[in-house]
Formats: structure tokens, C-alpha cells, sequence
């Protein structure tokens, strides 16, 4: 025994520390630590040394007071000093997985030949860890979540480190993270742990983090369900910074081409996807990509009809489709269309809509561009080139389409949402206004005119003319427009009441009902009051003995 003590005592002051720290306190050993800085990586080499003989003796409370005492030395050492003990305390992590506080620490120099490949490795499985006790398999979850994430602030700024955006590890890390996204417990932390990595990407990055996302959807049919792959990228588009938004975009489209021959509850999620995404980018940074994504999206609208028609979605003819789910896709593509267009300046929306009618000559998705904004100018947002094919659309034959056009007509000029309340607005009408108006009037109200002609025009098709005739009443009023306005309606009772047009009794009654209705409102907007009083006068002698011929009694669910 004293052989034994002298031998102890002989043995290196800073071994003779760290084995006093067990049970004792373990202040004296840090103090020598600060004192003689040169020796901390022996005494973190000789800690790691007895730590890994307690873990192979099972004594698990001199493993925690090992582990106490190598996060004081961490939390003490300087930057300068703090790399000496950086090895030792990696091997004792491949024994005990404990990363976290490390990595909150700043190092002054980085190390050339650390690897976290193991972590990488290790922290990813057990995210997926599967326990009997569930309170234990988060427990592991949640630590390697926050393993993960010490990773990441370890290696993502650091260019001599591991490239932790490499495939091989992005495809590890996301997959983790995306799991434990959709179970409750776990999921707040994920979160954060996903929203960190994504905020550091840098511009050659995004690619990296976003394919495993796009795999890790396939591969559990996540699209289908879309509440999951549509969070996801919220959080994505969110968390990267704006000017990288157009590339997940880029990659959304990509995938969804890569998906053309897929189910359309597939094709559908990622089209909702990708409107969520639209909705979230900043405006106008769809960026070099514009025609890109219209291109896209119309391929899928256009291969979407054709499997309708066929009823499937492959060429073989094995795999079927239902017109439900088809028509669910084209509109879910429809507004995706929309919601993109809406990024973009008034002028590049019209542009778009012309786009458009050169590769889908058929107007069903223009309501969805949206109408322009109440500071825009007509001139901007409806040049000849759009105008003219638009007008030409109100004489076609289909009267759905017809009615389309009047809606779409309604709701471009429509700048202020006048529509559903036609009140006069305060705004006196603009300079480029009155230009529009004095170029493009006659073309309009002739098309105007000639649709009244239309003997399949419905009941609906008589609101719109009157819903129109009221916006532009509303949006371009000025005398010259007043005269004009009356001169039309003086042209159509005239049409209404001719012998020589083939005209139904429902559609002699619909356009007085039209002339009635916009010259109430006509006369209320500012012409002398004898115009007022003469309307109102005609309106009471119609309640009483023509009330077929106002629009109250036309309009409703069932005319006399």
C-alpha cells in the first residue's frame, strides 16, 4: 500500500487532478487547466482515458462527473487553447454522442483534419430511432436532432471543415429532419433545427437541400396529402434567403416535368406546392425564370386535357385517370398561373396573358392573372396587342365563352373593385386613361353593341354587359364618355325595338333591362338632374305596367 501511494505520488500532477475529481469537486482541476494551458490536451487525453474505462465498468456516475469536468474545461479555455482538447473530446462523443454545448463554443483556428462524418452518420440514425417507450424514442430523437444541428454550426461556415452540403450528407441530414417534422413532439425542435440549416445555404446550396426533400416526398406519397409537402415549403421559402427563392422554384418545376406521368393527385400537390411557393416569393423575383414557369405549367395543363380525353395518364393506356381528378389538376394549375402572375408588374402580366392566348387560344384562365393595380394606367395594363384578341373572343359562338370575356373585360378595367357595389368613384380618370379610352372606345362599345345581338345570350350574359357598362361608367368617367355612353344605350333600345333583328322576346327584354339599369346609374353620376328625373320617371311607369323590362325582375332566379 505505500509503494502504491508513493507511486501515486509520483504520478503527474495534472493525472493526479483528474483523478481527484472522482468523487471530489473538480474546480482544482480547471484551475490548473487556465494555469498551464500548455498541458490541457494531456489532461483532456488522460479524462477521455478514464472516462472510457468508467463506461466499460459501467460506473455511469463517474461517467457524468468525467463529462462535467470536460464541459468546464470547454466552457474555461480560451479560443486560443480550446483546439488542444478538441480531439480527445471528439473520441469521447463517439462513445457518448453528447455535441451540443461543443458546439456553441467559437473556436479561434479551425482544425484540418477533424471529420464529422460519424456524427453525420450517427446523429441521422437516431432521429429514426424506433422504442417500444415513446418517451424514450423522442428523447433519442430529440438528441440527435440537436446533435444534427451542432453539426451544422460546426461545419457550414467553415471551408476547411467537411462540406456538409455534399449530397451525401444533405441526403442523410433532411431525411432526418423531415421525419420528425410530421410527429408532434419532436417537430418544434425540427423545425428550427430545418429553418437553421436552410438559412445558412448560400447561393450553390439550395439545389443540395431541396432535392432530399423533393425524394423524401415521393418516396412516403406525401404529395397526395399536400398539408405536409406544402408546410414544408413554407418553411423552405422562409428560411432561404429572397434572393435564392426562384431556384426552389426552378426545382419544383423540374420535378413536377419529372412527374408528368404520374397520378394527378400527384401532379396536383405539386402544382399547390408550387402556388404556395408563388405566394410566399417576393414580388417579381420569379427573375430569369418567367417564361420558364408559364411554359411549364401550360405543358401541364395542356398534357392534363389530353389524358382527360384519352382517361390516361400514360401512353401505354395502363394506368387510368378520371375527368374529376384531371379538372381538379387543371384548376389547381390555373391558379397556380394566376398566383404567379401576380408577382410580376402590371405591364409583364399583359404580356404574360398574350403568352398565353399564343399557346391556349381559349381565355379560361385570365381571371385568374388578376386585374391591375388601382395605380396603374389602362394603357399599361390593356395595349392593342392583348385588347384586340380579347374583344375579338365576344363574338365567338360558345355564349360561355362570351360571358367570360365580358367578366374578364370587367374585371381589367375594374382597377378599384367597383364591381360588386358600382359606387362612383372619387378619382378623377388620368391622363393615359382618357387616352385609352379615346383609342380603344369605338372598338369597345361596337363588341358591346354586337353582343346584344347574340341570340344564345342568357340572363348572366345581360348582367355582365350591365356590370361592364357600369365599370367603365365608374373608371373612365368624363363627359366625352358620358356622350359616348348614352349614344350606345340610345342604340340599343333602338336594336330592342327594331322588327329587322331576329331577336327573342327574353333578349328584347334583357337589353332594355341593361339600358334601364346603366342609365339609373348614368343619371345619378352627374349629368344635368331633367336626365335623372326622365329615368326615373320611365323606371315607376315600367314597375307599374312593364316590369319584364327592368332588370329586378329580369335578373332574378325566375323572370316573368
Amino acid at each position: 500500500a505505500g509503494l502504491c501511494g508513493c507511486c501515486w505520488a509520483l504520478r503527474p500532477r495534472y493525472k493526479r487532478l483528474v483523478d481527484n475529481i472522482f468523487p471530489e469537486d473538480p474546480e482544482k482541476l480547471t484551475f490548473f487547466a487556465l494555469s498551464a494551458p500548455e498541458k490541457l490536451d494531456r489532461i483532456a487525453a488522460y479524462l477521455s482515458e478514464r472516462l472510457t474505462r468508467e463506461l466499460n465498468r459501467h460506473r455511469y456516475g463517474y461517467v457524468c462527473i468525467a463529462m462535467e469536468a470536460m464541459e468546464q474545461l470547454l466552457l474555461a479555455c480560451h479560443c486560443q487553447s480550446i483546439n488542444l482538447l478538441v480531439e480527445s473530446f471528439l473520441s469521447t462523443l463517439r462513445l457518448l454522442l453528447e455535441f451540443v454545448k461543443f458546439a456553441n463554443i467559437e473556436e479561434d483556428t479551425p482544425s484540418y483534419h477533424r471529420s464529422y462524418d460519424f456524427f453525420v452518420s450517427r446523429f441521422s440514425e437516431m432521429c429514426h430511432t424506433e422504442h417500444e417507450d415513446t418517451d424514450i424514442q423522442n428523447k433519442i430523437r430529440v438528441a440527435g436532432i440537436r446533435g444534427l444541428q451542432g453539426v451544422v454550426r460546426k461545419t457550414v461556415d467553415d471551408e476547411l471543415q467537411v462540406n456538409i452540403w455534399e449530397p451525401r450528407h444533405m441526403e442523410q441530414i433532411v431525411p432526418a429532419l423531415l421525419v420528425n417534422l410530421q410527429h408532434e413532439s419532436p417537430a418544434e425542435q425540427t423545425e428550427v433545427c430545418f429553418r437553421e440549416l436552410l438559412g445558412r445555404a448560400a447561393y450553390g446550396h439550395i439545389t443540395n437541400a431541396v432535392r432530399p426533400v423533393l425524394m423524401h416526398l415521393d418516396s412516403h406519397s406525401l404529395w397526395e396529402g399536400r398539408s405536409f409537402a406544402v408546410q414544408c415549403f413554407q418553411i423552405i421559402m422562409y428560411s432561404i434567403q429572397p434572393q435564392h427563392s426562384h431556384l426552389v422554384i426552378q426545382q419544383l418545376l423540374g420535378h413536377l416535368d419529372a412527374n408528368s406521368r404520374t397520378p394527378a393527385s400527384v401532379r396536383a400537390g405539386i402544382v399547390e406546392v408550387l402556388s404556395e411557393a408563388a405566394a410566399i416569393e417576393a414580388t417579381g423575383s420569379v427573375g430569369p425564370t418567367v417564361l420558364e414557369v408559364f411554359n411549364t405549367l401550360l405543358r401541364q395543363l395542356r398534357q392534363s386535357v389530353d389524358y382527360q380525353l384519352t382517361g390516361y395518364y400514360d401512353d401505354d393506356g395502363k394506368q387510368e385517370t378520371t375527368s374529376s381528378e384531371e379538372k381538379t389538376l387543371q384548376d389547381a394549375v390555373i391558379k397556380t398561373i394566376g398566383s404567379f402572375a401576380n408577382t410580376l408588374p402590371v405591364y409583364q402580366r399583359s404580356e404574360v396573358m398574350l403568352f398565353i392566348m399564343g399557346r391556349i387560344p381559349v381565355p379560361g384562365m385570365y381571371p385568374a392573372l388578376g386585374s391591375p393595380n388601382a395605380g396603374s394606367n389602362l394603357l399599361t395594363a390593356l395595349p392593342s396587342s392583348f385588347l384586340e384578341p380579347l374583344l375579338s373572343f365576344t363574338l365567338m359562338e360558345d355564349p360561355e365563352i362570351r360571358l367570360l370575356v365580358l367578366s374578364i373585360l370587367t374585371s381589367l378595367i375594374d382597377r378599384r373593385h367597383n364591381a360588386p357595389r358600382l359606387s362612383a368613384a372619387e378619382d378623377r380618370c388620368s391622363r393615359q386613361d382618357n387616352l385609352f379610352i379615346r383609342k380603344h372606345a369605338q372598338r369597345l362599345y361596337r363588341h358591346i353593341y354586337l353582343t346584344c345581338k347574340e341570340e344564345s345570350s342568357g340572363r348572366s350574359h345581360y348582367q355582365a354587359l350591365c356590370a361592364l357598362l357600369a365599370v367603365v361608367c365608374v373608371e373612365l368617367t368624363n363627359e366625352e364618355v358620358t356622350v359616348d355612353l348614352i349614344r350606345l344605350v340610345l342604340a340599343l333600345q333602338e336594336l330592342a325595338l327594331s322588327n329587322q333583328e331576329c331577336l327573342s322576346v327574353f333578349n328584347r327584354c334583357g337589353v332594355h333591362a341593361v339600358c334601364a339599369a346603366f342609365l339609373l346609374l348614368l343619371s345619378q353620376l352627374g349629368p344635368p338632374p331633367p336626365l335623372h328625373q326622365h329615368v326615373t320617371q320611365v323606371i315607376e311607369s315600367r314597375q307599374s305596367s312593364a316590369p319584364h323590362l327592368l332588370p329586378q325582375d329580369l335578373f332574378c332566379d325566375k323572370p316573368r
